[in-house]
């Protein structure tokens, strides 16, 4: 049987190359962050290779292996070039956990977990579970767009509700249930009082239709306590 593949291989082979029937053009589509050489050793395909031999379905999945890429196609456009499709994952957050960082796309899958300094940019969601639920997330502070960008970290509490970390340490609270409505209320709350502006460490909103305010703690002679209001 083996050898009749390779007899069947071989006369493949010469059918394409006497046909002239080779590679002599490699188009990529859709790279971004994936580098064309990896992506090319991936496909494992080279200028003057005949161009009917080439396991398409091999080197999509080999394609597909590589961190960034998503989902990709590979076809033969006759008589010369091969065309490689490449979708390659978004990035929505980082994802810390025991002390280690990564960055997630918006299906919670870890694309990268090294050189993470250029995407310092995306909030950070803290905890095991977390990137299941980042996505959700990004929809939830996107309800209160002028809040949004004071957000720097969400913590997954109890694998049910998220503490968000402002800008400026404060510690919001958001419910387990509908957190949308409660993420809207603080923001209808900052526009009429501006409560962010005040000198507060954290905003509760796990309780319907009241906003509980935790403010700072100031040294005065000795440490005093925080009050709830």
């Amino acid at each position: 049987v083996e050898r009749a593949v390779w007899e069947a291989r071989w006369q493949l082979n010469s059918l394409s190359l006497s046909a002239g029937l080779k590679v002599e053009e490699i188009l990529v589509v859709g790279r971004s962050e994936t580098k064309r050489e990896d992506l090319l050793k991936a496909v494992r395909v080279a200028r003057g290779m005949p161009i009917l031999t080439i396991d398409l379905d091999a080197a999509r999945r080999r394609v597909e292996e590589l961190p960034w890429v998503y989902r990709a196609s590979v076809e033969r456009i006759l008589p010369d070039t091969i065309l490689l499709n490449v979708e390659e994952r978004q990035p929505i957050a980082l994802w810390q956990n025991n002390g280690k960082f990564a960055l997630i796309d918006g299906k919670g899958e870890v694309i990268l977990n090294t050189g993470l300094q250029r995407f310092s940019d995306l909030v950070v969601v803290v905890g095991e579970d977390a990137p299941m639920h980042a996505s959700e997330l990004l929809d939830l502070l996107a309800a209160a767009p002028e809040l949004m960008p004071m957000v720097k970290a969400a913590v997954w509490v109890g694998d049910r509700r998220w503490n968000l970390r402002l800008k400026g340490g404060i510690d919001v609270r958001l419910p387990e249930e509908d957190p949308t409505a409660a993420w809207m209320r603080l923001a209808e709350y900052e526009k009429a009082h501006q409560v962010l502006e005040r000198d507060v460490q954290v905003l509760d909103l796990r309780v319907p239709d009241r906003l509980i305010v935790r403010k700072a703690r100031r040294p005065i002679g000795k440490v005093g306590k925080g009050r709830e209001t």
